[in-house]
């Protein structure tokens, strides 16, 4: 259980982030007549840090008006591009139990970063924790691989060694929302399954017509389950950066072998253990951010992308 997973064979080695590969960039920076703004300066009135600190403390954020309607937005429309490419949604519980935490991989290494109950129970960093147990101990059928599903909840972490790291804004939060996007499959499908998972989770950045970049991490920040994983990074103009809004990783059956999630090629076989894959489709607070900085505009106002609009029930620009 404390042991990592084994890396693909094609990983590219390396000791951090400096030495992962950018494999592909799409769309173009925006240009601005003006300076652009970061999102906590844009959203001066819409994101209210002060009563997030009354009400529970640093790193949780309260959402007003124009911004609460485009983050519920924002959801409806990763969750109908999920729908579109044959997702099943899911509504599952956000908090587990021990087994069920071990079973997906966060257990013990992450424990510290976990929020536990008195009675240990956990409240999920990701809905990937409760996706990847939804056949716990179970045989699937090899007709209905791979089975996808997509699912929309808060995510809580304690984010333990991040102290003084975007303090800022809603970049690094306690709880935030995020649409999780899993898979399992067949072994010899799941690297392509993956790329499927990776195409999905783009569409949705494609859609909003945002600038941004994938990389595929090397040995040393890949994580523990994961043996391949891609990031995509969205550009932010007001920080001048690119971040990352989503992880599309291969556990290969790392994660079903502590779930015991097997299927059968037929009868006469022995079962075997499914792949099951995960990804963010995508972190919703982060998208916000994008969103906001890139159709900021020189007045303070922010241009609703053309895809929300429908969503939005009107408002083509919205002050924040």
């Amino acid at each position: 259980l404390s042991i990592p997973n084994m890396i693909a064979d094609d990983c590219p080695i390396g000791k951090d982030e400096n030495s992962n590969v950018v494999i592909s960039e799409w769309g173009k920076k925006p240009r601005f007549d003006f300076e652009p703004k970061e999102h906590f300066d844009i959203a001066v009135n819409a994101i209210d840090l002060e009563r997030g600190v009354k009400l529970s403390g640093s790193r949780f954020a309260v959402y007003k008006k124009d911004l609460a309607m485009l983050e519920r937005a924002v959801m409806n429309y990763m969750l109908d591009n999920a729908h579109k490419n044959g997702y099943i949604e899911i509504v599952p519980p956000v908090l587990v139990s021990r087994e069920t935490m071990t079973g997906s991989g966060q257990l013990p290494k992450f424990e510290e970063d976990a929020y536990k109950t008195t009675d240990d129970m956990f409240l999920i960093p990701t809905a990937e924790v409760s996706l990847v147990n939804m056949h716990r101990d179970e045989i699937m059928d090899i007709n209905e691989l791979p089975k996808n599903y997509a699912a929309y909840t808060p995510c809580f972490r304690r984010e333990a060694g991040s102290y003084g790291k975007d303090m800022k804004g809603i970049i690094r939060l306690h709880q935030f929302n995020k649409v999780e996007l899993v898979k399992f499959t067949k072994p010899e499908e799941s690297h392509h399954e993956l790329l499927k998972l990776l195409k999905n989770a783009e569409e949705i950045l494609q859609g909003l017509d945002i600038h941004y970049r994938v990389i595929e991490l090397c040995s040393g920040d890949i994580g523990f389950n994961s043996l391949k994983t891609f990031d995509i990074e969205v550009w932010l103009p007001g920080q001048n950066l690119y971040r990352e809004i989503s992880s599309c990783s291969n556990t290969g059956d790392f994660q079903a072998r502590r779930a015991g999630v097997r299927f059968k090629r037929d009868s006469a076989q022995k079962p075997e253990f499914v792949h099951i894959l995960n990804g963010s489709g995508l972190a919703i607070d982060r998208t916000l951010v994008a969103i906001m900085e890139n159709y900021q505009q020189a007045d303070g106002t922010v241009k609703v992308p053309e895809v929300l609009k429908k969503y939005m029930h009107g408002p083509e620009v919205i002050t924040l």
